[in-house]
């Protein structure tokens, strides 16, 4: 990466305020357009408060025309391409993404509040995924069955059809490479409808899949609001399988309207994700995991450990060492590569301050931060410091709702028992951690622990090729790994006789 080029990104953004050149219409049928109502919206940086730029916001016009395109595709010239060459575009999509990756990074940043070094994390992570998916196209295959020796069977993995991508708007780009790139894998088409908050490198992956050399119409973005564009894409009849990655509330929402249609889902929801520290555990290497896993965008993750669940012998000296690094922490404009970048919006800010004002007149024990601030170069932008709240109990508040913030609540327990209840009780089963150097025990706890995947000794283990969803409250499904490629595919199966009886 040439660090040249990213200073003079860098460099343009902070002395505008924005960059020039950035996508402002939707992407259908591989043009550039605006919406049919005329409609725009702003796009705020959330490290200054302020809009940076504009872009078309559609609505069920709009989508009516990207699902039509999608449809369309489906019967063109990206049907009969073989999985070999669908994986070797994938390939030039990823190469692609990492050549314009500064760039998409100064845009992911400005446009979400994470830091930089956050969002260059993202674009590579994005990359990575479509070359994961490029070598998975030639082998998603089905399987032959023996019925004996007069019968031929076996079964087909074909597309599922036209393939609906909400996009959250924590983590745009990678939400968006984690469906669009097995969808395309799979050989569906794409209609994506990213958040509001954070349209912008939604289209510019669609320019790059342009760019690559994907058919007109594979890969469609509309933008817009949720209640716009958002639920006409979910309610279309003409969808086949819909992603979504967000709030159980707005889940709900989607299965209700996917219901209709009978539509396919796969929902990524909330969670509210225990890390269980055992007092045999690496010390050290659980407190810079425990803060990574709360702290990294600003807690504004879906599997975020927001809860530290751990050994009642070891709980002060741990929380004490934790409170000396979080409140060390640095913040400010994502662009200068803080500690810790900006939340989102400012309703999200006041939802997370909320939180922790009604915790604190519980008498709730806030060890550190509590109270939102500014960029300390500016005096702008939405900001909150790290925090942590200590002995909670398990009917809290901020113990069994999302707070989707940086704020650590803390539980103490004294066996192991104890420990998986308190693992287990909440509503939500994304994720959990455990860290212990007595492997018997941890995968003992891993199989006690409802939760879609369990990190031991690393939170944010895995990758790509690992399976991603989770049970409960947190949704169903999987992304991630070759599971998604199931999940975008649709199985038949033949059975045919091959041998017929001699006549009479």
């Amino acid at each position: 990466m040439s660090h040249s080029s990213l200073s003079a990104l860098v460099q343009e953004a902070r002395t505008t305020g924005t960059l020039s050149g950035l996508p402002d219409g939707h992407l259908i049928n591989g043009l550039r357009l605006p919406s049919q109502n005329g409609g725009r919206m702003e796009t705020i940086d959330p490290g200054t408060g302020k809009a940076f730029a504009t872009f078309a916001a559609g609505d069920a016009a709009d989508i009516d025309a990207a699902v039509a395109a999608a449809q369309a595709a489906l019967t063109g010239p990206w049907r009969a391409l073989t999985p070999a060459q669908r994986g070797r575009l994938l390939l030039q999509i990823a190469t692609l993404i990492r050549s314009h990756g500064e760039r998409l990074a100064v845009v992911e940043s400005l446009d979400s509040g994470k830091t930089l070094t956050e969002a260059l994390g993202d674009i590579a992570g994005a990359a990575a995924t479509f070359e994961y998916y490029a070598g998975a196209c030639d082998k998603h295959h089905g399987d032959s069955i023996p019925l004996g020796e007069n019968y031929l069977a076996y079964t087909i993995n074909e597309p599922v059809g036209v393939t609906a991508h909400i996009i959250p708007w924590n983590y745009p780009l990678s939400s968006a490479a984690r469906g669009i790139a097995p969808a395309l894998a799979a050989g569906c088409t794409v209609v994506a409808k990213p958040a509001e908050q954070t349209p912008l490198t939604a289209l510019m992956l669609a320019d790059i899949c342009l760019e690559a050399g994907l058919p007109p119409g594979v890969c469609n973005v509309v933008t817009g609001t949720g209640r716009q564009a958002g639920a006409a894409l979910v309610r279309h009849p003409g969808v086949h399988h819909i992603s979504f990655t967000g709030s159980v509330p707005t889940g709900i929402d989607v299965m209700q309207g996917a219901a209709p249609n009978v539509t396919r889902l796969v929902l990524e929801l909330g969670g509210k994700s225990p890390v269980v520290v055992l007092a045999d555990c690496d010390i050290d290497a659980a407190v810079s995991n425990v803060l990574g896993g709360i702290y990294e965008n600003a807690g504004q993750i879906c599997s975020a450990g927001s809860r530290l669940v751990i050994d009642r012998t070891i709980h002060a000296d741990f929380v004490e060492r934790l409170v000396k690094r979080a409140s060390a922490m640095t913040l400010g404009h994502g662009l200068r590569r803080p500690d810790m970048g900006a939340v989102n919006s400012l309703p999200h800010l006041e939802k997370i301050a909320g939180y922790v004002e009604r915790a604190r007149a519980r008498g709730v024990s806030v060890r550190c931060g509590g109270q939102r601030t500014s960029d300390p170069e500016t005096g702008q932008g939405w900001f909150y410091q790290p925090t942590i709240l200590d002995q909670l109990t398990p009917d809290d508040e901020a113990i069994r709702e999302e707070i989707f913030g940086p704020v650590l609540c803390v539980q103490t327990f004294s066996d192991l028992d104890e420990a998986v209840a308190l693992a287990n009780g909440t509503d939500f089963g994304l994720v959990a951690g455990i860290f212990t150097r007595d492997f018997s025990r941890a995968h003992q706890l891993a199989r006690r622990i409802d939760a879609g995947q369990v990190y031991i000794n690393e939170y944010f283990a895995g990758g790509v090729s690992v399976p991603f969803g989770g049970n409960r409250k947190s949704g169903f499904g999987r992304e991630k790994g070759l599971e998604a490629l199931r999940s975008y595919s649709k199985l038949k199966s033949v059975a045919a006789r091959i041998s017929c009886p001699e006549p009479p």
